[in-house]
């Protein structure tokens, strides 16, 4: 016995240094799992604010995990949010501004400049980061970044794509979907409950290895269709002094949760919630859809200003929670965090060296996140030279503490808004705050300089005298 103990002293020092390899911290990586929400407004979950939909598994992630109650979508649409988090660069940079193919206005006073509409596959994703660091990586709902094949998740660093193409909306929630890269399934089955099918059994079959499953749901875009369980259940419960008034939202809201909270589970029973992070999100604000019927409205973001598609904080505060069980202290955070974000702080808690991270404009929160370090100030800006169905014509913001700076390119007006006294923007402070006006859009022109950033151009087919009003 002394004989085997003096031979394995002298192994000491070289198994200390096998511990130490990079193979060995790969194994020790962190399994990942990012889902996004489609639409999803910042008070659509009951630990938000919500008033009438129930979000019970969500809410226990979030008690359970951190969440940011200031936590902001790169954009006011959804695919350049969709880049932003594939890239951790803001829109402005990558030129991919509004969704693909974006909203035509022949007759307005500008047009759009001639922007980028696909995720150009010289950039790296942040699957390709992971994938080459030995993570099993899986696609697993919308895309929406491109309309030719070769720009789908297979061919940006995804192992797998179930359901991602060029379509950013659901055909159908129940099967058949009509879905390229979905196979149908029995008549009836509901969409979200097969993605989140689909991610399980990917997880399943690479649970000895480190994987990261990107599940940005279809859920809750338009055109709405619940279960019809749920939607009798809402029907019922349905209340006009509700801000949240819509049953069949409410419904697809109530579903996605119920399959969240599935997922949780089945991390449990594989023995794999200590081992996995899981970080839940939207690509921008609620839509609001009809403001003329309260009625009849998809979703309402109150006590935020307006909603996606629009320049105010409905368009772009959304939900966002991390959880990573006894690594991640449950709680509140107040710090403004942004899409891009996400990229690096992945990155970060995957161990992968930040040498080899491309540029990104993102902030690593790890720091914050696993040691409670402060978050330096910085600014968060949006650039969106588009107009959209829902109000937006082109503009630029930034969000500079509790200030926060609106510049509209139609008309050259400046709005600024105290965010901690004014959430709902309703009191345009500009004209009584020169120095600090003329201080953020200097900021804001700085930022789009170094961006590179793309700007509408006039049109030339615009007559003025077509916005008079008629005698």
């Amino acid at each position: 016995m002394i004989k085997k103990i003096k031979k394995w002293l002298p192994l000491q020092p070289l198994l200390l240094f096998l511990l130490a390899t990079p193979a060995f911290v790969g194994a020790q990586q962190p399994n990942i799992i990012l889902i996004v929400a489609d639409d999803l407004g910042w008070t659509d979950l009951s630990c938000y604010g919500s008033d009438f939909y129930e979000t019970p598994h969500l809410d226990q992630l979030a008690a359970n995990g951190l969440k940011f109650n200031q936590a902001y979508a790169a954009c006011t649409v959804c695919s350049p949010t969709r880049a932003a988090l594939m890239t951790g660069k803001y829109p402005a940079r990558t030129h991919i501004t509004d969704w693909i193919k974006g909203y035509q206005r022949p007759d307005a006073p500008l047009l759009p400049p001639d922007w980028t509409m696909h995720l150009p596959l010289e950039e790296t994703t942040i699957a390709e980061l992971l994938k080459s660091k030995g993570y099993a990586t899986a696609s697993v709902g919308k895309w929406h970044l491109g309309h030719e094949e070769k720009y789908y998740p297979e061919n940006q660093g995804f192992d797998i794509n179930i359901a991602g193409y060029f379509k950013g909306s659901p055909t159908s929630y129940f099967s058949p979907y009509k879905n390229p890269r979905l196979k149908d399934g029995d008549d009836g089955e509901q969409l979200t409950d097969r993605l989140t099918d689909e991610a399980l059994a990917f997880i399943a079959a690479n649970k000895e290895k480190p994987f990261f499953v990107y599940l940005p749901f279809y859920a809750v875009h338009t055109p709405l269709n619940a279960k019809q369980e749920d939607l009798d259940y809402f029907q019922k419960k349905q209340n006009p002094e509700k801000h949240h008034q819509n049953p069949v939202y409410a419904g697809l809201i109530k579903n996605m949760d119920r399959n969240i909270g599935k997922m949780m589970a089945r991390l449990d029973k594989l023995q794999l919630t200590g081992q996995t992070i899981v970080i839940f999100t939207s690509d921008n604000g609620g839509l609001i859809g009809n403001r003329r019927q309260r009625d009849k409205q998809v979703t309402s973001n109150y006590p935020l200003r307006e909603g996606k598609g629009t320049a105010y904080e409905g368009g772009t505060r959304v939900p966002a929670i991390f959880f990573w069980k006894d690594h991640i202290q449950p709680g509140q955070a107040e710090v403004p965090i942004i899409s891009m974000d996400i990229f690096p702080s992945i990155a970060s808690l995957a161990h992968i060296d930040k040498s080899k991270w491309p540029q990104n404009d993102g902030m690593d929160l790890t720091p914050f996140l696993l040691k409670k370090r402060a978050i330096e100030p910085r600014n968060l800006y949006w650039h969106y030279p588009h107009y959209h169905s829902q109000g937006a014509t082109p503009y630029s913001a930034i969000r500079q503490g509790d200030f926060k700076l609106i510049y509209f390119y139609e008309t050259g007006k400046k709005e600024l808004y105290h965010l901690s006294r004014d959430v709902g923007e309703q009191n345009d402070i500009s004209a009584d705050n020169k120095e600090k006006t003329d201080q953020l859009f200097a900021a804001l022109q700085q930022w789009l300089r170094q961006t590179n950033a793309q700007f509408p151009l006039p049109n030339p087919a615009y007559r003025q005298e077509q916005q008079k009003p008629q005698q």
